[in-house]
């Protein structure tokens, strides 16, 4: 659901009003005096009954007592274990009220009043940072029209045409368009809730980037493209400027989406619930695949196959550390979902909602959305699907999230499609819940580079096996969120534990959006043998998360004979990092401290360099690791400003450039233990965001790849020859 806070504040009071939809009562929200909020209960008003001595008029309203106030005393108790726990039980509201002197129902009541405060308070302040950013785009739209209003040619100076028109200008025009399509969107919103337009210069078909945040964000699919800029290198555009247009469903597709979801429901739960013969094991890489032959025996298949596409079925399950209720909630919410499998999720919308479910909860929601799937090299193409989600709770208490494709017959060629997939989740005892993943699509992976072939068509890619090892991982990782971890943060107290973890989160999230094949990508190949290496380039202005210039980014891949493990081990080591790092100088890295659970690490490192100009940067670190692949992403970082992270400062504010090395298993036989390695640089080669690119930047930003592939090579093959000539 949007915070709905992009009108004026008349629009706002008159939203507050309207009892059709969001009736007070119906909220539970209390109006009047926010002193009397807090310690007022329902049962604190008692109706004064007359005596039998009293003449009164039997139409006269009986009078009410007065509110009675808690003490200061019990409020501060109650407020002291609110922080503590907001959803008492019921053992533990009668233990309160017997300490306090109150009835269990007042304590009760008292909870849900604050509960209520809270969360108007929260949305208050959502409201207000919203109608900042709108007003903010308002006047960066309004500057970018009057810009490109007076382009002119730098030739001869007359009226520009699109074509003649500089790299800054075609920019601008690419970041008007995503502004207006953000204006829109939020207009959209604001009409929902208000019962009537909202004025707006345009139209637009209501798709706007997003901002990802888990509670606790026109390519070649990896070809060498030329971009416009000159010959010289492509760009990399931002969340939607060139997310292909999906249309929002019109009120006559809405039936035939709902039956589709509710086939697509039936299907899925039964794939999770039968084995043999429907699902039979794969030897190669231990999971379980579909039986096509029986599949089409026993479901009535939804939708047609279309040509050239190959059929790519997985299952998986596992028990993980999460209630089986924050889940949904991470899988309805389309940015809390794309953050938790950010490796894989590279951008994801929600068009439009159908249903938000029933009975407070998303039993029976309904949303229809696009995402695009990725793997971390920009040598295999991404996945774009166009789909329906449909969340329900069964009646035993199970839950079910399911995907399908929906079709668009304004797409000639769709190189993918969601046949059901989803999970089934079932609750476990203290706060763990039993998943059961199902992958199944048909896709056409003719783009995919020879290297990833074989990682593709096993499943390990895009299959159900990465998807529940990734959710494992993330799951351990929330929970060093919430709670502790190994190797405590000395002297820091627990904001600055959860704002160096946000930080990290940050990064890897940027690191991962990156470097994959997406459609917003442009890579430009810059050579021609074996290792290619591939750059773009990104224009950062008006950003507090990226430092402001041109930032150039460059990746490449490539495959070693060396186990995945052994090489995740040998990149994340401090003590090995001078074998390769160039910008450390060869000089000592220590680890200051760190935070660690079973699969994640995430370290503060500082680089004792003879370079002086260096001795006040820190290197931020997050090394992760499943049976699907790992990951070591780190970010140079200022000591200045790692302090004020590490006493609770706010980590959205400390500009980042990540790079860091994607390590995958090469899809052959487990006994042939090689890697796919990505390595991923991203440079601040200008601080101007108006300067030119030069060609000595992208040699420089070249040289420094491949130097540091070659570093690689050397160590961890040198390494693997010494090991087994000992074993020989």
């Amino acid at each position: 659901m949007f915070p709905t806070n992009v009108f004026d504040s008349h629009q706002q009071h008159m939203m507050l009003d309207m009892s059709s939809s969001h009736n007070e009562s119906d909220l539970g929200i209390r109006t009047g005096d926010d002193e009397f909020f807090d310690i007022k209960s329902a049962t604190e008003i008692v109706m004064e009954a007359p005596s039998g001595d009293d003449e009164q008029d039997p139409n006269q309203r009986p009078k009410k007592k007065g509110y009675h106030r808690h003490t200061q005393h019990q409020i501060q108790e109650m407020e002291a274990f609110f922080k503590q726990c907001p959803h008492p039980d019921d053992k533990q509201r009668k233990e309160l009220s017997r300490e306090l002197g109150l009835e269990p129902l007042q304590v009760k009541f008292w909870f849900q009043n604050k509960r209520t405060q809270m969360k108007a308070q929260h949305e208050r302040h959502e409201n207000a940072i919203l109608k900042a950013e709108n007003e903010k785009l308002r006047a960066e739209n309004s500057r970018y029209k009057e810009a490109l209003s007076n382009a002119t040619c730098p030739n001869c100076g007359g009226p520009a045409a699109l074509g003649e028109m500089s790299f800054d200008e075609q920019h601008l025009r690419i970041e008007n368009a995503r502004l207006k399509q953000e204006i829109d969107r939020i207009s959209g919103i604001a009409e929902k809730y208000v019962g009537k337009p909202v004025t707006s210069s345009h139209n637009s078909n209501h798709m706007a980037p997003h901002s990802r945040s888990l509670d606790l964000g026109v390519g070649s699919y990896g070809g060498g493209s030329q971009s416009s800029a000159g010959g010289m290198v492509g760009e990399m555009y931002g969340g939607s400027e060139l997310l292909r247009p999906f249309p929002v469903p019109c009120d006559s597709d809405k039936p035939r989406i709902v039956e589709l979801a509710v086939a697509a429901m039936e299907e899925l739960t039964r794939l999770a619930q039968v084995g043999d013969p429907l699902w039979v094991q794969s030897n190669q890489h231990c999971t379980e695949i579909l039986n096509e032959d029986e599949y089409l025996r026993t479901f009535r298949v939804i939708g047609p196959k279309a040509l050239g596409l190959r059929s790519e079925s997985s299952r998986e399950s596992a028990v993980i550390i999460m209630n089986h209720t924050k889940l949904v909630e991470i899988l309805m919410d389309v940015n809390q979902w794309s953050t938790m499998f950010c490796g894989i999720v590279s951008r994801a919308l929600t068009l439009e909602v159908l249903s938000t479910g029933v009975a407070g909860n998303y039993n029976g929601a309904l949303q229809v959305m696009s995402a695009e799937f990725q793997v971390a090299s920009p040598l295999v193409p991404s996945r774009e699907n166009y789909f329906v989600r449909y969340c329900k709770e069964h009646p035993d208490g199970r839950w079910t999230v399911v995907d399908v494709s929906l079709e668009n017959e304004s797409r000639s060629r769709r190189s993918s499609r969601r046949r059901p997939s989803g999970c089934l989740i079932e609750e476990l005892p203290n706060g763990y819940s039993k998943v059961t993943w199902i992958e199944h699509v048909e896709v056409d992976d003719r783009g995919v580079h020879s290297l990833y072939k074989p990682l593709v068509k096993c499943g390990l890619a895009f299959g159900a096996k990465r998807w529940m090892a990734t959710l494992e991982r993330q799951c351990e990782r929330v929970a060093s969120y919430i709670g502790g971890g190994a190797g405590e943060l000395c002297g820091t107290s627990a904001e600055g534990r959860r704002s160096m973890l946000k930080l990290a989160e940050r990064m890897v999230m940027s690191f991962c959006t990156g470097v994959g094949a997406s459609t917003a990508h442009a890579w430009t190949t810059l050579s021609s043998d074996m290792d290619d290496v591939r750059v773009m380039t990104r224009k950062s202005m008006d950003d507090p998360g990226r430092p402001p210039g041109i930032v150039l980014c460059a990746a490449t891949s490539f495959s070693l004979p060396v186990p995945p493990n052994t090489l995740f081990h040998f990149l994340r080591d401090q003590n090995s990092r001078s074998q390769w790092d160039i910008l450390s100088n060869r000089g000592l890295v220590q680890e200051i401290t760190h935070i660690a659970s079973s699969a994640n690490v995430l370290s503060l490192l500082r680089v004792n360099s003879v370079n002086s100009s260096q001795s006040n940067m820190l290197i931020l670190q997050e090394s992760c690791t499943d049976c699907s692949g790992s990951y070591v992403v780190y970010a140079p970082v200022d000591m200045a400003a790692m302090n004020i992270i590490l006493s609770g400062g706010d980590p959205d504010y400390l500009a980042l450039l990540p790079s860091g090395f994607a390590i995958l298993p090469d899809g052959l036989a487990a006994s042939s233990g090689g890697s796919l390695l990505t390595v991923a640089f991203q440079i601040l080669v200008d601080s101007a965001p108006t300067a030119k690119l030069s060609l000595g930047s992208v040699a420089t930003v070249n040289t420094l790849i491949k130097c540091t592939v070659e570093r690689i090579k050397a160590a961890v093959i040198s390494d693997t020859t010494s090991f087994h000539n000992l074993a020989s």
